[in-house]
């Protein structure tokens, strides 16, 4: 099935799923067994989220997760036998798609009783957002950063405490490291991957007053002089070898293993990499996505989650989902995992503070975007979506002629959704 026709199954069996949801149903003395459906990506958080939620309540969590890319399908499958699990979470993205079908319970009386309401991740929680109504909350926050090599920037003769604060800087000290030679290279980014570039070069855009999308998701607003300006120095990076050759091709899997290799010497890539990095023996420092001349920004990716529309469980999937808000969810589980939390008022937490580069990631997410359109994935992130032409054509052919075509491309796919 094409991603276009699973999207329309989905669309016209939620409205019956999402009609034949049963009332809450309890489980006695012994509580209920609550179903919770993730993604492989976020398989770990969500089962330590799980973990302690069941050490202390009376329901229990029950977590199963699937691959990335079968993960789409099953949720169809689960509203077409109206049998959607009581929880389940998606990519952020997905979730202004997932709201307008119906696929998750309206939340929007329960969320704004909640003490915490205008402390949860702003972006994420508009993603979840449909027709002025809430149907999910984040689950898990991912962050677009800058990751620098310390070790590098010593050797090029730089501050290792002093990173860029500008994108211009970025790309000065990226010369000035790939202008150490040998196998080392001053950048590295996912020349051919719509999701790549988005996550990581759109905060330069936002940063510099820009925007890619209008505020309903409908029309594209790629071609302007900030997206061209962006492209401009990333291919002007690319064109003078500073940028590794390998960025060109650069389709997503090999992205983070060009960064453990300890020969790049700054590149943006996700938050959730420091570790990863790091285990590597590479001394990675951490800074915003800059605009051009100044201003910071991210990427506010990871997973939204909502309760299935065909609960026979609500008010327990509730409880579930408004405790993951919790200052004991999210500073004892994700703060303690050294995730980022999906509150804006705990940047700096017991555990964040021990390593003031996750207080620099985390604080960013009440200044990021998580873009918003209900046809986002193909558009975007699909392989085959006309933003990755646009990608391509913008930083390795005719970028005016990809920018003026793919402005008017990207907009007839997001109205078909």
């Amino acid at each position: 099935m094409t991603t276009r026709g699973l999207r329309t199954t989905v669309a016209v069996l939620a409205l019956t799923a999402a009609a034949c949801a049963a009332p809450d149903a309890g489980g006695g003395d012994e509580g209920v067994v609550l179903t919770l459906w993730t993604r492989a990506a976020t398989e770990a958080v969500s089962k330590a989220y799980a973990d302690a939620y069941n050490a202390t309540h009376r329901d229990r969590v029950e977590v199963t997760a699937y691959p990335n890319e079968e993960y789409p399908a099953k949720l169809a499958s689960a509203a077409g036998a109206k049998a959607l699990p009581d929880l389940f979470a998606a990519d952020v993205v997905f979730a202004p798609q997932y709201a307008s079908q119906g696929l998750w319970a309206d939340v929007t009386d329960r969320f704004a009783a909640l003490d915490v309401k205008d402390r949860v991740a702003p972006s994420h929680v508009r993603a979840g957002t449909w027709e002025g109504r809430n149907f999910a909350l984040p689950h898990t926050v991912d962050l677009s950063v800058l990751l620098y090599n310390k070790d590098l920037y010593r050797k090029a003769g730089l501050d290792p405490e002093r990173p860029p604060r500008t994108l211009r800087e970025y790309a000065e000290h990226a010369r000035k490291v790939d202008a150490l030679g040998g196998d080392v290279h001053g950048t590295y980014f996912g020349g051919n991957c719509g999701g790549c570039v988005e996550f990581t070069m759109w905060p330069s855009v936002w940063a510099d007053g820009g925007d890619v999308l209008d505020a309903e998701g409908q029309e594209a607003t790629v071609d302007s002089p900030e997206m061209a300006d962006v492209f401009a120095l990333y291919r002007s990076l690319y064109e003078e070898g500073v940028a590794a050759p390998a960025s060109k091709d650069e389709a997503g899997p090999t992205w983070l293993g060009a960064l453990q290799s300890g020969n790049v010497g700054i590149a943006p890539g996700p938050s959730v990499w420091l570790d990863a990095i790091e285990a590597k023996g590479v001394d990675v420092g951490v800074a915003p996505i800059s605009g051009l001349d100044g201003g910071e920004s991210t990427f506010v990716g990871g997973d939204a989650m909502g309760i299935g529309a065909t609960t026979g469980h609500e008010d327990a999937a509730w409880e579930f989902l408004a405790w993951t808000t919790s200052d004991e969810a999210q500073v004892g589980v994700v703060a303690k995992g050294k995730g980022v939390p999906t509150r804006t008022d705990l940047a700096e937490n017991e555990h964040a503070e021990a390593d003031p580069r996750l207080v620099t990631a985390n604080s960013l997410v009440a200044k990021g975007r998580t873009p918003y359109a209900r046809n986002f994935n193909a558009s975007f992130n699909d392989p085959q979506s006309p933003w990755l032409r646009t990608v391509r054509g913008a930083l390795f052919g005719d970028a005016a002629l990809a920018l003026a075509d793919g402005d008017e491309a990207i907009t007839k796919s997001l109205r078909q959704g």
